[in-house]
């Protein structure tokens, strides 16, 4: 089958009833591999026609269009077996020659000679240690023809396909998390962009990125492995470090000098703000499908460690919304804005003195502390406290950190009715009453 969506919202239906979805016919032999296909009958900025393989009985959507373009049948045999005396081996085979697409097959292959893949994939961070680490929880699409499948990587970027493949299938890296966040665009507004990993054999392959691999690929399997460190830690804790929501959508930016966490995508301004969702309406979900949570500015950053620390960053802020919910956000992102406005584009932090100040103040305080601790948790020799330029003062937690009120006391604490730097000292110490002479000389050693 192929579908053309006519907007993101018909789009998220098909991603919603389970398809997987790729963006050029199954069939098309490919010379050079890419991220992505554009039909070229389709006007640019329009979504493009996507292919899939449906179940005899799938309820299509009544408003999307589609085109039935052939009858297939996926054996669900295993290819190595022959039950009943069937060699399925041949019978792939010999379907692939019957539908002109021997050349799809493995030179090579013979009965007994196909495979389920499975392998590593693998990132070197020079910073942390020559071996590489796994890329984790990330998802895996292999497919070869109309035969799909996929998988996630394990916490050490190991990846196993149930299926068995008797021509040497594609793979793709889809930076959809097994956490639930979602990475990135390619060139329509898809959930999570695509990295393709070319031709490989039946039984699998290892791949290991580093600084000289694509950029894009090296780029997002750091920001990938960050958010699921942070999810680590958040379990680890109890969940007294927050998680993110749901279905997170950031955006990686190269151009950008700092990070936005809007949270569009879960309701802030278009929700929140009386005048934008009126206007809006029934639109109203329409504008959250279009917009993502995060765009992460990537701008001047090279290194893992770099990209590492802040994508950290905007994963303790989405952890901060999930606390604080749509409402409070909706005060830091207009906050934000203003000061941007203010600023001539400089800066997203404002002034001291400036009206609702102590929604910034709280955010980053938290999301500089969170991001300083937790870049230490993985490059232990690490010295660097971030945000200590700006106006206000990440080294107040440090300093409570430091002696023994850690991450996991101090989280908790930043809800929705810390508002102000008062009222965060007022909570501390209403929370930890034994901890009352180290709060107090923290707050006058490093507040305003």
């Amino acid at each position: 089958m192929r579908f053309l969506p006519k907007d993101d919202a018909q789009l998220q239906k098909l991603l919603d009833a389970g398809l997987e979805l790729i963006d050029h016919p199954m069939d098309y032999r490919i010379i050079r591999d890419g991220d992505w296909y554009h039909d070229p009958d389709v006007p640019e900025g329009n979504i493009t026609w996507q292919y899939a393989v449906v179940p005899v009985d799938f309820p299509f959507p009544s408003d999307v269009r589609y085109e039935r373009l052939d009858d297939c049948y996926i054996a669900e045999h295993d290819p190595a077996t022959k039950g009943s005396g069937i060699d399925w081996d041949a019978v792939e085979r010999e379907a692939f020659r019957l539908s002109g697409n021997e050349n799809l097959l493995s030179p090579l292959s013979k009965a007994g000679e196909s495979g389920s893949p499975k392998g590593r994939i693998a990132i070197v961070d020079p910073a942390l240690d020559d071996e590489p680490e796994g890329v984790k929880g990330v998802k895996v699409f292999v497919n070869s023809f109309v035969k799909f499948a996929v998988t996630y990587t394990d916490d050490e970027g190991y990846y196993t396909i149930a299926r068995r493949f008797n021509s040497e299938p594609r793979y793709r890296l889809v930076f959809q998390n097994v956490n639930g966040f979602k990475q990135g665009i390619n060139l329509v507004l898809i959930p999570a962009s695509v990295s393709t990993l070319g031709k490989h054999p039946a039984e699998g392959f290892d791949c290991e990125i580093d600084f000289n691999s694509d950029r894009k690929l090296f780029t997002r399997c750091v920001v990938n492995n960050a958010g699921f460190d942070y999810c680590a830690e958040c379990e680890a804790s109890g969940k007294t470090l927050p998680l993110p929501p749901k279905d997170l959508r950031i955006w990686d930016i190269p151009v950008l000098d700092c990070s936005f966490e809007l949270m569009m995508h879960h309701g802030t301004i278009v929700d929140t703000f009386e005048p934008i969702s009126s206007l809006l309406g029934e639109y109203t979900p329409l504008i959250k499908l279009l917009h993502p949570d995060i765009y992460l500015g990537l701008h001047e950053t090279s290194s893992y460690s770099e990209i590492y620390a802040r994508a950290l960053h905007v994963f303790a802020k989405a952890g901060h919304f999930a606390q604080v919910g749509k409402s409070w956000w909706s005060k830091l992102v207009e906050y934000t804005a203003l000061s941007l406005l203010g600023s001539g584009l400089v800066s997203p932090y404002g002034a001291p003195d400036d009206d609702d100040s102590g929604y910034c103040e709280a955010a980053n305080m938290y999301a500089y502390y969170c991001q300083s601790i937790l870049f230490k948790r993985r490059y232990k020799d690490s010295t660097t406290v971030f945000g200590t330029s700006e106006w206000f003062s990440p080294q107040i937690l440090m300093y409570l950190d430091e002696r023994g009120l850690g991450l996991e006391k101090i989280a908790p604490v930043f809800t929705a009715d810390v508002v102000d730097l008062e009222g965060l000292k007022n909570k501390l110490l209403s929370y930890y009453p034994s901890f009352k002479s180290t709060i107090n000389e923290a707050f006058a050693r490093y507040g305003r």
